[in-house]
């Protein structure tokens, strides 16, 4: 599809959710959804990054600014790595989701809880969040939260359990945290079960989605 914002999930849950917020911050922009489940069970299976995975997730990128996509930004945070190796291979801007929540997060340095539901995303995440913190030289102590029970309620189709294991693991690990970070735009809506939790949690998809839509309208429709 030619000139659209393209976005690369790894579960289809996050169609509806972009779609939602392009209807409110950008309905004139036009979305190309890309889906492929298997790029995130590759990165569970392996529990890391591989050449394999890199080349993978590039292609499909490559593939869509060669089609004509202005920008593409990945919405997963376990394969945001494979997006920074496809940068270079293109004029186009390619995004990762998590980077302007990380910049955030290490704003008042601290301590910064990571919660994820899954763990391949842990890693990549806490990565970018204290590469934020160098880049505002600030001082930070991340501690990785893992909801285990979470994910088996999602992959049992049930987002209501799977929100609710969010935020019971939340409220057992804010004390002393100046901030929690969502590691998967999947988490964003388990905030509005923590109106009990008085520090900042912090979720990607709106501050990416509103990023992207930065670079959308300053980047020439011919990259």
């Amino acid at each position: 599809m030619p000139d659209t914002l393209a976005l690369l999930h790894t579960a289809p849950i996050l169609i509806d959710v972009f779609n939602k917020m392009a209807e409110e911050l950008g309905p004139d922009i036009p979305l190309q959804h890309l889906v492929d489940e298997s790029l995130l069970q590759e990165a569970r299976d392996v529990g890391e990054i591989t050449p394999h995975l890199n080349r993978r997730v590039t292609n499909m990128i490559l593939n869509a600014t060669d089609s004509g996509a202005r920008v593409v930004m990945c919405t997963c945070s376990s394969i945001g790595p494979c997006a920074e190796v496809a940068r270079p291979l293109t004029c186009c801007p390619v995004l990762r989701v998590d980077v302007p929540m990380a910049r955030e997060a290490v704003s008042a340095g601290g301590a910064v809880v990571v919660a994820a539901t899954l763990k391949s995303t842990l890693v990549p995440t806490t990565s970018i969040v204290l590469s934020a913190a160098r880049q505002a030289e600030k001082t930070v102590e991340v501690t990785e939260l893992l909801c285990e029970t979470a994910w088996a309620e999602m992959e049992k189709g049930n987002k209501e359990g799977y929100f609710a294991a969010i935020a019971e693991d939340l409220r057992k690990s804010a004390a002393g945290a100046q901030a929690i970070v969502l590691a998967q735009a999947s988490m964003a809506q388990a905030v509005k079960l923590c109106p009990d939790i008085s520090i900042p949690i912090l979720t990607s998809p709106k501050s990416g989605f509103l990023e992207a839509l930065d670079q959308y309208k300053n980047t020439p429709p011919v990259c």
